[in-house]
């Protein structure tokens, strides 16, 4: 499979596109004056405190206060009281009328680790398969924490890591921690104390290993940034840089912005002649499979509903990753008798959805051929974050017939 990332800056604006095979699975964006809380690391005070529902809301200087549940509270904050200071790292972004989320397990991410500072966990990415090198990293890990304090994760891109390097990255995510805690110490809430990567040193730091062919920025300085970064922490990519410099608008030649479009139609086309229709509604997402105009020809109906409900498992992983959906999915597959065609579905659709780097839950398709899962929802999707209700309609999409406005 062929994976390139695409950075376009234009107008002040940062877009990070990524490919796969030639088609377009994920879309970022970074708009001036629109703030990225995800990673940031706050010194709050505590708002209120809401027994029912096991959390606090915490004032952390944004429009509205971040949501702080028990289950995201370390041991230290076990019991928070109103007016009380607690640093806190932002996990979720506002979306629509809730403000961010927040935990106190703070984490400090690196190229090659995740620093837990308040925590004694050390572990290896799940995706280092080899379990050779995985037991060599966590000895290597163990070995590097030892001396000092708090836990670490050995990032994918920490694969074949030597132990020099590990060390010396500890030793910079330890020195960015206790920066944090001085900062912390003399300040009064609420107060930013340390701000996260933003879009493209993030997506460099965290995307940019040997699974992606290429990397191509239509911005000099950007460029030359990236080179410097790569040069020191991954030179073997080095030559996978890539600075655009043709006429026509990257996006545009890659057909990024063609693919971007068809993002906010409902109805999506399967190759077969079948389509999905996807509906985001304040409680879930609904996706219905249709046959459309597939009749199978010389198959037999199971047949037909096997292939299409196969094709639209592929078209849905990619379109929740696309779109940046989350929160509960249903997604109403043709009908099938067969179990073990059921299975297969379901089969597929997790395993696309394993190329997702968002945490994702499958369950097994009802008898009603309905399969219900998450999408954990980090920002607002791409529709909420690109468009606006319309002043006509109010944001349902529809308007009055013209026979209702003549009864009216």
């Amino acid at each position: 499979m062929k994976r390139e990332i695409l950075i376009s800056l234009v107008g002040g604006e940062a877009w990070v596109a990524l490919k796969e095979d030639g088609v377009l699975v994920e879309a970022l964006f970074r708009r001036p004056g629109a703030g990225q809380l995800v990673g940031d690391v706050c010194l709050g005070r505590v708002d209120a405190v809401v027994p029912g529902i096991e959390a606090a809301f915490v004032d952390i200087g944004a429009e509205r206060s971040a949501f702080l549940h028990a289950s995201d509270m370390f041991l230290a904050y076990d019991d928070l009281r109103q007016g009380q200071q607690v640093l806190v790292q932002i996990t979720k972004e506002p979306i629509s009328t809730k403000g961010a989320r927040a935990t106190t397990n703070i984490s400090l991410a690196g190229r090659f680790l995740v620093h837990l500072p308040l925590s004694d966990y050390v572990g290896v990415s799940r995706k280092i398969s080899d379990g050779n090198e995985r037991a060599r990293l966590r000895k290597m890990a163990q070995a590097v924490v030892a001396e000092g304090k708090g836990g670490v994760i050995v990032r994918t891109a920490g694969k074949e890591l030597s132990e020099e390097r590990m060390a010396g990255e500890y030793r910079r995510l330890q020195e960015r921690w206790e920066a944090i805690r001085r900062k912390a110490a003399q300040a009064r809430p609420p107060l930013l104390v340390h701000a996260e990567a933003k879009l493209v040193s993030s997506v460099v730091r965290d995307l940019f290993t040997d699974t992606f062919e290429a990397i191509t920025m239509d911005d000099a300085a950007t460029h030359k940034d990236i080179v410097d970064y790569v040069r020191t922490f991954a030179p073997e990519l080095l030559d996978r840089v890539h600075l655009y410099r043709g006429d026509t608008p990257l996006f545009d030649h890659a057909g990024v912005h063609a693919q971007l479009r068809r993002a906010f139609h409902r109805r999506v086309d399967l190759p077969s002649g079948g389509h999905v229709v996807i509906e985001q509604t304040e409680a879930l997402v609904s996706v219905d499979v249709n046959t459309g105009s597939f009749v199978g020809k010389d198959k037999s109906p199971s047949d037909t509903a096997l292939a299409t409900n196969l094709e639209a498992a592929r078209e849905v992983a990619t379109q929740l990753r696309l779109r940046d959906l989350g929160g509960i999915v249903v997604i109403d597959f043709i009908d099938m008798d067969e179990p073990e065609r059921r299975e297969a579905v379901v089969r597929e659709l997790r395993g696309r959805l394993a190329r997702d780097r968002v945490q994702t839950r499958v369950w097994d398709m009802s008898a009603l051929g309905l399969v219900e899962m998450t999408r954990q929802r980090v920002r607002p999707s791409l529709l909420q974050a690109l468009t606006e209700p319309c002043a006509e309609c109010g944001g349902t999409g529809r308007a009055a017939a013209a026979a209702t406005v003549l009864h009216d």
